[in-house]
């Protein structure tokens, strides 16, 4: 406890703590103030991100990187899923597909590349796991397979009608799923010992008990929640305020507001020559998204939605996701590190960026 108070004092980020309040006040007397609301919204995420790093760095310290990569890629998910759900009550398919995509090619490239490089600019060479690595990668791939499946068969046969096209998209849905906890009980349970990571941690034992760091990031991750229901609500008419295309919005500004816990952690780890926890994070989460929560929000759209969503994304989508999914298969095959390397994988995720913002992808 005594750590927490010390950061408070002395971290200004958390500082910023102040808009969170601020944020619920002015939405509860000017609801109509999009813009506004926008980005008092991504001022009052910073200053949370911050603090999930804090905690997820004490439950790391006794639970192993592993472990703690994949408590704050949930953590950090379920933001993103809240955003997804929101929209889907919404009817909003277009925004739920294209959340869901920028998602998983922003954990995979931005965050990927974004620990690299900031690790990189105080590491000369970081190490990691790379057989962690390599599996998260697999899973990846798999799922951009899952997900090609439904493009592939909607362009090369027109005659393909939604009945066919949602059974499809549930079946994949179930196989995703069962892969998903196949491959928790390989990677927890039954092979374990192939994820350790590699011991390259700087500073002492974080101060903080598990009982306060996980109470912390429950907390955090409520008010993460809610702040992302103000952002959903304003993010679509602010986007025309700041002339941002409706698949640009979706695909990066959601993903990026939506994932800010994991990165803070992922970030604030790299740092500390902690890369198998950035790993766990930025990896861990895009094949959670892919494998977990797309199937989820496929399956809960048959209650929730006005009608069921399927999986039929825009190949633009399918490309990317799969393009994001080679390049972090193949930058960390190697299980070592530098800052170019987070240079080249963020230079990737910048081009998807600036094509979609001049060229967004068609709507189906």
């Amino acid at each position: 406890m005594r750590q927490l108070l010390h950061e408070l004092r002395h971290n200004p980020l958390l500082w910023m703590l102040v808009f969170v309040p601020g944020l619920f006040a002015y939405h509860r007397v000017k609801p109509e103030s999009h813009t506004q609301l926008f980005v008092l919204s991504i001022f009052a995420i910073i200053p949370l991100a911050a603090l999930l790093s804090i905690a997820t760095e004490s439950v790391s310290h006794r639970t192993g990187d592993a472990v703690g990569g994949l408590l704050n890629a949930t953590l950090g998910n379920l933001t993103e899923l809240v955003i997804a759900l929101a929209a889907l009550q919404a009817g909003q398919y277009m925004l739920v597909k294209a959340s869901v995509a920028g998602a998983i090619v922003a954990n995979a490239l931005f965050v990927l590349g974004a620990s690299f490089l900031l690790g990189g600019l105080n590491h000369h060479v970081q190490e990691y796991n790379r057989v962690n690595a390599r599996f998260q990668a697999a899973l990846l791939f798999l799922a951009a397979v899952a997900l090609l499946v439904p493009s592939a068969v909607s362009e090369t046969d027109s005659t393909v009608g939604t009945a066919f096209m949602q059974t499809l998209s549930a079946g994949l849905a179930v196989l995703l799923l069962v892969t998903y906890g196949l491959g928790m009980l390989f990677s927890l349970k039954t092979h374990r010992e192939l994820f350790a990571s590699v011991d390259s941690r700087e500073g002492g034992e974080a101060e903080l008990t598990i009982g306060v760091a996980l109470t912390i990031l429950a907390l955090v991750t409520v008010l993460v929640a809610l702040v992302s229901e103000v952002f959903v609500e304003s993010v679509q008419q602010a986007a025309v305020s700041f002339g941002m295309t409706p698949a640009f919005v979706g695909f990066i500004v959601v993903s990026l507001v939506g994932g800010a816990g994991e990165m803070g952690a992922a970030f604030s780890a790299a740092r500390k020559n902690r890369l198998d926890l950035s790993l766990g994070i930025a990896l861990g989460a895009a094949s959670q998204i892919a494998l977990f929560v797309a199937p989820m929000l496929l399956l809960l759209s048959y209650v929730l939605g006005p009608r069921a969503m399927d999986l039929l994304f825009w190949p633009g989508a399918v490309v990317m996701i799969l393009i994001a999914t080679l390049a972090a298969a193949l930058v960390t095959s190697s299980g070592r590190s530098t800052w170019f390397v987070g240079v080249f994988i963020l230079m990737v995720y910048l081009v998807f960026g600036m094509a979609l913002y001049l060229l967004p992808p068609r709507a189906h």
